[in-house]
């Protein structure tokens, strides 16, 4: 990253976009749906670097602390309605993609996609149904 004051509008724009919109959309596109049900569930992904700035993440933190507070948002929107919204906050996922851009760091610390899909599978099921607008960490043991 760069620091804040260094940070290219387009890269801003962009993390915005990527996180925070996309979010907006893919929600907007099926609440209407889950109205008529008068059920349904939302999970977000964030980012555990939404909780605190750091340096050089400006941008990106915003970005995911911005999908945070969308999800709370919805989720006193919808409790009533029967929908669920809530989200996930990973640290370092292990994927290939992030292998091959952090050469030097320890992946064995890193969250497993199995293991993070496992709490996306459980916000998912009726087993939450009483959870709301939870930003749920999901930090391996990095």
């Amino acid at each position: 990253g760069t620091p804040v004051h260094e940070t290219p509008l387009a890269t801003w724009d962009l993390l915005l976009n990527l996180n925070a919109r996309t979010a907006y959309i893919a929600s907007s596109a099926v609440i209407p749906a889950m109205l008529r049900q008068g059920s349904g569930k939302i999970v977000n992904v964030a980012a555990r670097a939404a909780l605190q700035g750091a340096a050089k993440l400006g941008a990106y933190s915003a970005s995911k602390g911005a999908v945070i507070r969308l999800t709370e948002a919805m989720a006193a929107e919808l409790k009533n309605d029967g929908i669920n919204v809530n989200c996930v906050l990973p640290s370092t996922i292990d994927t290939p993609d992030n292998r091959a851009a952090m050469p030097k760091a320890d992946p064995s610390r890193w969250v497993k996609s199995e293991a993070l899909a496992d709490v996306i599978l459980f916000l998912a099921s009726d087993a939450a149904r009483a959870v709301h607008g939870a930003a749920i960490p999901v930090y391996g043991t990095g």
